[in-house]
């Protein structure tokens, strides 16, 4: 778990800095273990603190990033709504070397009187919890309550007193003087790795951060104490002490470890372990941090679960139209011969005169080989000679008919193949409830799920917006994530002489650069294409082709799938996806 006790107190100190006695403005749950606070300061202006309990990533932060919320908000929101509604902000504590903060508040009751209200976060792995605490201490309700741990003993029902989570028996790191550090380690197995005893001794730390500590002192990170020597001992004995003054002096430098482009780990303090293995990215604050790094991460993880059931219904229909194209194909494949059926229908006509009925088969000279070479050709015995040549000329115009029949079939089931993965790609788009439920609309419409059985939700008609991006020069970009809003995009509010972009055979966004009647310059052609390639299943390339031309030349065919375009007089630019001019191009 990446973040571990002291960067935790790294991210409240921060907070605590900015927040001093904000104002609650609005309360959000965009996901089921996840709240945001819509923040009024004095010195910030208005802000947004997300408070997440999700169990792979538990965590505490300002973020920037778009969230879409429910249409009816869950019974805990309306609960936080009720009780911290135009609280002040008093402060942000942190339980001594655990994952667990207070968020405290002056707020007012329904009487009108000043109390204090609790919101405390447990970012404690698989134990995540939020719960809201009256001024007594009680519990008012939480996200996930339980019933009773046997090993923890701990019942978090509403209107039972909060109990903090039991803590590990473990050295505190900060605590320590260095008579007790070198009694500690002297104490040490030999033969145990550095790392694995710092995080087996000490509360708070991360495996990342015994890792680095271990590779400063002994220039390894999986260096062993019998290793070490005594100059390696006294080494590691300095950076626990330099790692005392650097949280007490709230000295923190967040840091993100990147493998491959792609953040993979953070910190508090730089890391120099992996040198030139992966790349070091510093950051001014933990809350940017923080946002930046679990953006992917949890959009992803969100959709997953939102879109479990579109994911699982539009893949089993797309394996399904595979399977069917897979036997279509073998079965034209067999009409391609079927000239070979007319010859011996003629072979048979030919031959009348020397076949009686019941013969099962007839050698005959074949006028059909260049080398005159004679043909042994099967016959039904049930049947008269001109039955027999009758049967071989209709299997011929059966296969002739078939092969008509399945280069249809095979152009329709190529353009839905098409269609569904490119609802596929538009589902891992989605930024949100919203938009998961436009594409859950667009598949209905379509016929590949039901319709809802209330009567109530027969009617109602879901829309979300597309991205909006606005271009270095000052141009609006506009960008589809589902193909009913490339279709309103492409097909409805784009004038004639806006620029359509999209990546050529590759699926992917309807894109509008709005020109607004002018000339596009370069640069926004350029950057609307780029849009085009990373909103695309080829984000991950390079060199991407991408197609543009005028709206005027982008037609939809009659009775297309949503989103199905065909165009004409196009150009195409070769351009590489680049995500983080996805972020700065991106209207909020």
């Amino acid at each position: 778990m990446p973040l571990d006790a002291l960067c935790l107190s790294g991210v409240i100190n921060e907070l605590n800095t900015s927040l001093a006695g904000a104002r609650v403005d609005k309360i959000y749950q965009p996901g089921r273990d996840e709240v945001v606070l819509a923040l009024r300061t004095q010195s910030a202006g208005n802000v947004r603190l997300l408070l997440s309990a999700n169990p792979a990533h538990p965590r505490l932060h300002l973020t920037t990033l778009p969230l879409d919320n429910p249409e009816k908000p869950p019974m805990f929101c309306m609960l936080l709504r009720k009780h911290m509604s135009g609280a002040r902000l008093l402060d942000i504590v942190q339980t001594p070397l655990e994952r667990v903060a207070a968020l405290r508040f002056e707020a007012l009751n329904e009487l009108g009187d000043r109390v204090e209200r609790r919101l405390i976060l447990e970012a404690i792995s698989h134990k995540t919890n939020l719960l809201l605490l009256d001024g007594e201490g009680r519990i008012l309700d939480c996200i996930r309550r339980t019933g009773g741990d046997a090993t923890a003993g701990r019942l978090l029902q509403p209107g039972m007193f909060y109990r903090l989570p039991p803590s590990l028996d473990k050295e505190n790191p900060l605590a320590a003087d260095r008579e007790k550090l070198e009694r500690l380690l002297s104490a040490a197995p030999e033969e145990a790795q550095a790392d694995k005893w710092l995080l087996d001794t000490f509360g708070g730390l991360s495996p990342l951060l015994c890792r680095e500590l271990a590779h400063r002192a002994g220039g390894s990170a999986d260096v062993r104490l019998n290793m070490l020597g005594p100059e390696g001992r006294a080494r590691l004995l300095d950076c626990l002490e330099a790692l005392q003054d650097s949280i007490k002096e709230n000295r923190y430098a967040p840091t993100t470890v990147l493998m491959d482009g792609r953040p993979r780990d953070f910190t508090f303090l730089p890391v120099e372990q992996y040198e030139s293995a992966a790349q070091v990215e510093l950051w001014p604050a933990f809350s940017p941090m923080l946002d930046a790094f679990f953006e992917q991460r949890e959009r992803q993880d969100r959709i997953r679960q939102r879109g479990q059931d579109l994911i699982k219904s539009v893949t089993n229909a797309r394996d399904r139209t595979a399977r069917k194209i897979a036997n279509q194909e073998k079965e034209l494949a067999a009409t391609r011969d079927r000239d070979r059926l007319r010859q011996l229908g003629d072979i048979i006509t030919s031959n009348f005169y020397q076949m009686s009925k019941g013969m099962a088969r007839l050698r005959a000279s074949n006028f059909y080989d260049p080398e005159g070479g004679e043909v042994e050709i099967k016959l039904d015995p049930l049947l008269t000679p001109q039955q027999n040549a009758a049967k071989y000329y209709k299997d011929y115009n059966r296969a002739k008919k078939a092969e008509e029949m399945l280069t249809i079939q095979l152009e329709k089931g190529r353009h839905e193949l098409d269609y569904l993965n490119s609802v596929l790609e538009n589902i891992s788009l989605a930024e949100g409830e919203r938009d998961l439920a436009e594409i859950r609309q667009e598949l209905t419409d379509t016929g590949y799920l039901r319709r809802p059985g209330k009567a109530k939700d027969r009617g109602r008609r879901v829309t979300s917006k597309p991205m909006e991006f606005m271009s270095t020069a000052g141009l609006r970009i506009s960008v589809g994530k589902n193909n009913s809003q490339n279709d309103l995009l492409t097909c409805r509010l784009a004038g004639k002489g806006d620029i359509w972009f999209h990546t050529q055979k590759i699926h992917g966004s309807h894109v509008i650069l709005w020109t607004e009647g002018g000339q596009p310059d370069l640069q926004s052609l350029n950057e609307a294409a780029v849009l085009a390639a990373w909103f695309s299943q080829a984000r991950d390339s390079s060199k991407v082709p991408v197609d543009y031309t005028p709206v005027r030349f982008v037609k939809k065919p009659g009775n297309a799938r949503p989103g199905m375009v065909v165009y004409t007089t196009y150009e195409t630019a070769q351009v590489t996806p680049d995500g983080e001019l996805a972020k700065r191009l991106r209207i909020k």
